[in-house]
């Protein structure tokens, strides 16, 4: 019987996708689910879904809630996070700051100055929780959900070095569309997908044996196609390979599409034709945090619809990785995941130690990465300056040197797109006062 420990249980989507997809696999169905968060109103919420789950499907599994985190991982044999340090609050300094220096976030939390002080507020959270798990669950395998992906796992494994896997959904998201996209059923779509969380790359999509990347270089010559995806598909007409992350987001992590504001709000939003009006707000500046802020009604009224039994509960599983993962290494049935995992000569034209996003094989052994070798060379030099950034936030909480955080941000392809090194240093001096709260490994006073 598993131990599943959840840490930011009050986050509404993951939790309620999460705790599902772990009570629809039947290996699982008899697993403790330990939910923690700092807020008792949330968490009491996220246990009665949880509970009310196991009582609708008539199941065995047991749920805890507690606001210590300790005691949710004590003796746990995996350990979800899905927290996020400073709440919406913290989320809006990331994207008003910034914004008042010219840098267009959309979503701001893998790169640019949002992401790497998302990573900042972050990384001693998991570092405090990786100590508890040292001493309190030596063996659980740690499962990150948290953004900024790359910097908080590769700050776990330079901190640490304990089993951990970091997981999106832009992998699966993506391949999904392509094949869409292209007419063949997924189920018969196989493909290799390497590079770095946010920016990984198709480098293979094959129906069987055959070869369908012709068949994408097809569809993205069709209008309704291309008002989807405008970014990468741009990005693919230039770079050769489709990447994982959605337009919006993909637009942050280069200099190309974002250097002001009516270059965001009359050039880039405009090119989003998708009937759904999402998907133009969210390539504007602040677009995913006033989609944050709206959602959070919209899902407490869905959490007390399942609650009350007045809504369908789940009858599949997602595609998330998580439940797979922890299924796979509780049956030894292996599964195929793409994970977020040190660089061991995985990818060897990136630099050794940072985090990658590789296929691995899961079971009873664990994660197993696939060693990819060389990347194209323009892919990996695109990774690469993504990379620098990453190398120098997670630098800055390693040594408490407050210059790799200006060091990094002035490294920031979006950032330096826009903004003097003077400007940057003012930003950064901005950023470090508004959000000195949750920086405990800077000496800010």
């Amino acid at each position: 019987m598993a131990r599943i420990a959840l840490i930011g249980a009050g986050s509404i989507v993951f939790t309620r996708n999460l705790c599902s997809d772990i009570l629809l696999a039947p290996a699982l169905q008899d697993s403790t689910i330990a939910l923690m968060d700092i807020d008792p109103a949330r968490l009491a919420q996220a246990h009665d879904l949880v509970q009310a789950l196991v009582d609708r499907r008539d199941l065995k599994a047991r749920v805890e809630a507690t606001l210590d985190r300790r005691a949710a991982v004590t003796g746990a044999d995996y350990v979800i996070t899905t927290f996020q340090q400073g709440g919406l609050d913290a989320y809006a300094l990331d994207i008003d700051i910034p914004r008042k220096y010219g840098v267009e976030q959309c979503v701001g939390d893998t790169l640019g100055p949002g992401g790497v002080f998302r990573g900042l507020r972050t990384i001693p959270v998991l570092w405090d929780l990786c100590d508890d798990m040292d001493e309190l669950a030596p063996d659980a395998l740690l499962i990150n959900y948290v953004n900024p992906m790359a910097i908080n796992c590769w700050a776990v494994d330079a901190y640490s070095g304990r089993p951990h896997v970091g997981l999106c959904h832009s992998v699966q998201g993506t391949s999904e569309m392509l094949a869409r996209w292209i007419g063949v059923p997924y189920e018969e779509i196989n493909f290799l997908c390497a590079g770095i969380n946010h920016q990984a790359w198709f480098l293979e999509f094959r129906r069987g044996k055959e070869d369908v990347y012709p068949l994408i270089w097809e569809a993205i010559e069709r209008q309704e196609v291309y008002d989807q995806e405008p970014v990468r598909i741009d990005l693919m007409k230039h770079f050769g390979y489709f990447v994982t992350e959605s337009s919006g987001h993909a637009s942050e992590y280069v200099p190309y599409f974002r250097k002001n504001a009516r270059m965001v709000e009359e050039e880039l939003a405009p090119r989003f034709k998708n009937p759904r009006d999402f998907w133009f707000d969210f390539a504007r500046t602040g677009g995913y945090l006033r989609h944050c802020q709206n959602r959070v009604k919209v899902a407490q009224e869905e959490y007390r619809e399942l609650i009350d039994g007045s809504r369908p509960i789940p009858t599949e599983r997602t595609h998330e990785y998580g439940s797979a993962i922890i299924e796979a290494m509780e049956t030894n049935v292996p599964a195929r995941i793409n994970g977020n995992v040190p660089n061991r000569g995985l990818i060897t034209n990136l630099p050794e130690g940072c985090c990658v996003e590789v296929p691995c094989l899961v079971d009873a052994n664990g994660i197993q990465p696939t060693v990819i070798g060389d990347l194209p060379p323009q892919l990996a030099a695109l990774n690469r300056t993504n990379i620098n950034v990453q190398s120098l936030a997670v630098e800055a909480c390693l040594t408490g040197d407050i210059e790799a955080v200006y060091h990094a941000i002035m490294l920031d392809p979006l950032a330096a797109a826009v903004c003097t090194l003077p400007q940057i240093r003012a930003m950064v001096d901005e950023m470090l006062a508004a959000q000195k709260q949750w920086l405990p490994q800077f000496s800010l006073d």
